[in-house]
């Protein structure tokens, strides 16, 4: 595949799993394991299926970073990896099965130019085709670029860099499993095309995966998923018959508060001959079948929307007085407050990964409190979910950044999800936009997400525009499609079915791009573009450059210098191997005074030239003086003054500020000063000569 082969292997390794392989690609190798538990989870209502990535230094072959020199809690890369992979795998392991699973992925050699993501998703696949858990697989996965107009298959880290496109395509042999992808503005024709490639190469995996089944394979363990009770159905049926629909069309907060009066009105007539969970589970697929067939059948939707129609959408920026920049954005009953922060280069976040990739400048923060759901929960840090929609935001805002070389900041966005009923990630897009804009950040197009979802059902479907809550819960497909005017940065699809057509992808992303530009019309009326000013409360970044060979004069001995430049003046101050410094205050003030104490660090003392100076020592025989930071010379008692000094106190102390020329420097380097040649006009080779 892409010109180098794609080894699976089984039998080797790891015997005692139920499915186990290694996956080599290049000189990357992953191993995967599957397992399953003997005993069913009861009373859950969703696949107890988890996935851990575990990345080794010694893939790379480096010692991790931290204290304790060993690897700890998973990286960003690793969630970001595990999601990829469960969303491939979960819509093909069967629906009400109650075992718990679980796949874990090792990557034991990484060459850092073929990425082990996509050989964790085939190996996970080859994995539970092996073993007894029901599956009905397998998948393939391919990573598709676009360097020069032309697709490439699988590409290198290092011709990513000069892709237009990084999507990856993950598919069983008959429709489409999951989709992610970030882009550079790309057309929807373009993304298409590469969905087609990848699928297509998907084809080869399955097949090699379908003989290592059928040669090693274990026998899939029977299972029949529980069906519901009629007479539950049918009981439940005859009390709620003809009012669902009264509830299904309320505001959310109504809905859910005319649903609970339903389960407990059913529970007081049904309680005594069915479970509770029988009941609600009853209530639940009854809800969720209405308002299918209401869309289906050409109803209106929850909120009484045609198919393509987008919620009402209000748009605020400035909010916050002190902050650098915000931006609010509601779309329906989703409300999402994103704040910007400007920083310096050193704030910008290191990286302890496999991955080459050693620092971020760019950090997008999703915080998803309980009580915008209305709830009551234990709150902690970030979970997967968290994490994995603030980086498809950062994926779907970086293309419009400025590069670091037109504008040193380090960049922080935390959005704010205050209200949620669908699609809280792409109103986190676009709140973010309109932060970036209001801090006067330059960026170059206004971004737009909008979350698309279909429902599937006896041949027919329907494509719907900015889900909700239910539509995402009782639908069959979150596909989240982010981008300009010009084109798609950024999207991500999961699908709740065993796959999904190309026709339904094709129109959902035709769909997304009317809605995009709708979206981004919406906002435009309240900020267009950037502000021409940074806010005032942001920090001004100003870049000089200098003799890298004079890097070690600026720092000092272990860091002494620059630390008493950021101590005196209170500025931020980034050096760079190349000579390029960086030098950031809130205050104009204090960064053109680094900036002064900068460049007289590195200037040359020349003869002739007149400083003014600080005394810092006096002597018998004269006075020291500092002319630039670091650098002092001496000026002799007869040169202190335009007449006979009889002592050096009587004419300078310690600390005073006096102006002297440089008339010489030996042939050990010493620098020796004259006040009297200031004094009277004269020049450096008059006084080193000894003439009047």
């Amino acid at each position: 595949m892409g010109g180098q082969p794609l080894v699976i292997e089984t039998g080797k390794l790891a015997g005692q799993a139920d499915g186990a392989v290694t996956v080599q690609y290049g000189d990357t190798i992953v191993l995967v394991t599957a397992c399953i538990s003997g005993d069913q989870r009861e009373g859950i209502d969703f696949i107890p299926l988890t996935v851990e990535y575990e990345e080794r230094h010694y893939a790379v072959g480096k010692i991790p970073g931290s204290f304790i020199r060993r690897e700890s809690r998973p990286s960003q890369d690793a969630i970001l990896a595990d999601r990829l992979i469960d969303r491939s795998l979960r819509p093909l392991l069967t629906k009400g099965f109650r075992n718990e699973m679980q796949v874990v992925v090792t990557i034991l050699s990484a060459d850092q130019e073929n990425d082990p993501d996509i050989l964790a998703i085939i190996g996970a696949s080859a994995a539970l085709s092996l073993s007894p858990i029901p599956f009905a697989g397998p998948v393939g996965a391919t990573r598709v670029g676009c360097i020069d107009g032309e697709l490439v298959l699988n590409p290198t880290f290092t011709q990513l860099a000069d892709s237009s496109l990084d999507i990856v395509i993950a598919g069983s042999s008959d429709a489409l499993v999951m989709v992610e992808a970030g882009a550079k503005g790309i057309s929807e024709g373009v993304i298409l095309d590469a969905i087609k490639f990848g699928q297509q190469a998907n084809q080869d995996i399955i097949r090699i995966q379908q003989q290592l089944r059928d040669a090693c394979g274990k026998p899939k363990m029977d299972f029949t998923p529980p069906e519901i009770n009629p007479e539950v159905g049918e009981a439940v049926s005859a009390i709620i018959e003809g009012r669902l629909n009264d509830v299904i069309y309320k505001v959310k907060a109504e809905r859910m508060e005319a649903l609970d009066a339903l389960s407990e009105e059913l529970t007081q007539k049904l309680g005594d001959r069915f479970s509770l969970q029988e009941i609600n589970s009853t209530l639940e697929s009854l809800t969720k079948k209405q308002v299918r067939s209401q869309i289906l059948q050409g109803g209106a939707r929850l909120s009484g929307r045609a198919p393509t129609e987008v919620r009402p959408i209000t748009c605020e920026v400035g909010l916050l007085p002190r902050t650098h920049g915000t931006g609010l954005f509601k779309r329906g009953g989703t409300q999402v407050l994103t704040i910007a922060t400007l920083g310096s280069m050193r704030k910008e976040q290191l990286i302890d990964t496999i991955s080459q990739e050693e620092s971020k400048r760019f950090l997008h923060h999703y915080n998803f409190p309980p009580y915008c759901t209305g709830e009551v929960k234990r709150m902690g840090g970030p979970g997967r979910r968290e994490i994995g929609h603030g980086a498809l935001v950062e994926r779907a805002l970086t293309p419009v950044l400025p590069r670091e070389e037109d504008f040193p900041y380090t960049l922080r966005l935390v959005s704010e999800v205050l209200s949620s009923n669908g699609s809280s990630s792409m109103a986190s897009v676009c709140a973010s936009i309109l932060s970036l804009m209001d801090a006067g950040i330059p960026v170059s197009a206004t971004v737009a997400g909008v979350a698309m979802g279909v429902i599937v059902e006896d041949g027919k479907y329907v494509v719907l525009t900015d889900i909700e809550g239910l539509e995402d819960a009782y639908g069959d497909m979150d596909f989240k499609v982010a981008g300009t005017v010009e084109g798609i940065t950024a999207l991500q699809m999961d699908i709740k079915l065993k796959g999904i057509s190309f026709e339904v992808i094709e129109e959902a992303i035709k769909q997304a791009s009317d809605a995009r530009c709708f979206i981004i019309e919406k906002m435009n009326q309240t900020i267009g573009s950037s502000r021409p000013e940074l806010s005032q409360y942001a920090p001004r970044m100003q870049k000089i450059t200098i003799d890298p060979a004079k890097i070690g004069t600026i720092i000092g001995p272990g860091g002494k210098m620059i630390r008493s430049i950021t101590e005196e003046t209170k500025a931020s101050i980034d050096v760079d191997n190349d000579g390029t410094v960086i030098i950031g205050s809130t205050n104009q003030e204090g960064a053109e005074k680094a900036i002064k104490i900068i460049q007289d660090l590195i200037r040359d003392v020349e003869v002739g030239g007149v400083y003014t100076g600080k005394v810092t020592r006096v002597i018998n025989i004269g006075a020291f003086v500092e002319i630039l930071p670091g650098k002092e010379g001496m000026v002799h008692i007869s040169e202190l003054a335009d007449y006979r000094v009889p002592s050096v106190e009587d004419v300078v102390k310690v600390g005073d500020e006096i102006m002297v020329m440089v008339t010489e420097i030996d042939r050990m380097g010493r620098v020796n000063l004259s006040r009297r040649a200031v004094l009277q006009g004269l020049s450096a080779d008059s006084v080193a000569s000894g003439s009047p």
